[in-house]
């Protein structure tokens, strides 16, 4: 237990010191480093991206060619000149407020979660819940061959979610970077080259 308190410690300081909104950041990092989906000029969406610390990461990759556009109900606590805010409940948001920024996009992330209540059934059907949600919103303006990156907690529904992304994709990787608690069921799915949306989401 200590130890994991001190790689969480250990992060969030890290954050700090480097200006990330939150230790998040360092999970996106180690999964693009290892997956290479955020390319220089791509465009991203952030669905669910409050405090920032994703969409930091992601202007930081695109570069100046690039743009960021990130939707939540609360404002992320950082600026940047390749970063366009949303406010909207992810459920709610119409897809032609998205495409006014980008017609279609390289690639879609979601880093969302659910209040957490304790109650591990009701927090796992919740937080998938939300992860097929910002699939549903992805779906409707990622390009053909983009790719995504979605959260999920395990437990028993997590294998519905999988179910509902693995037709989508040429490729689906179960994924949990070293920034994650060991003893935490967070993990990341990470799902490469969009072929088509579910057919009864078309």
């Amino acid at each position: 237990m200590r130890l994991q308190q001190a790689r969480r410690d250990y992060y969030r300081r890290l954050a700090r010191r480097e200006g990330y909104p939150s230790r998040a950041a360092f999970k996106l990092m180690q999964l693009d480093d290892k997956y290479k989906i955020i390319k220089k000029g791509a465009t991203i969406l952030d669905i669910g991206c409050s405090p920032g610390g994703w969409s930091k990461v992601a202007c930081e990759r695109v570069g100046n060619a690039g743009l960021v556009v990130g939707i939540d109900i609360t404002p992320p606590t950082f600026k940047h000149d390749r970063f366009v805010f949303i406010k909207s409940d992810i459920a709610d948001v119409l897809p032609e407020r998205i495409t006014e920024y980008s017609k279609q996009y390289d690639v879609a992330l979601s880093d969302i979660s659910p209040n957490i209540t304790g109650i591990w059934e009701l927090d796992n059907g919740r937080q998938i819940e939300l992860s097929k949600i910002a699939f549903r919103l992805a779906c409707k303006v990622l390009k053909k061959g983009g790719s995504c990156i979605f959260k999920a907690f395990q437990g028993e529904f997590t294998d519905e979610l999988i179910s509902v992304l693995k037709p989508c994709f040429q490729r689906v990787i179960i994924s949990k970077p070293e920034a994650s608690r060991k003893q935490s069921s967070e993990i990341y799915l990470v799902c490469l080259n969009f072929v088509n949306p579910p057919p009864e989401w078309t």
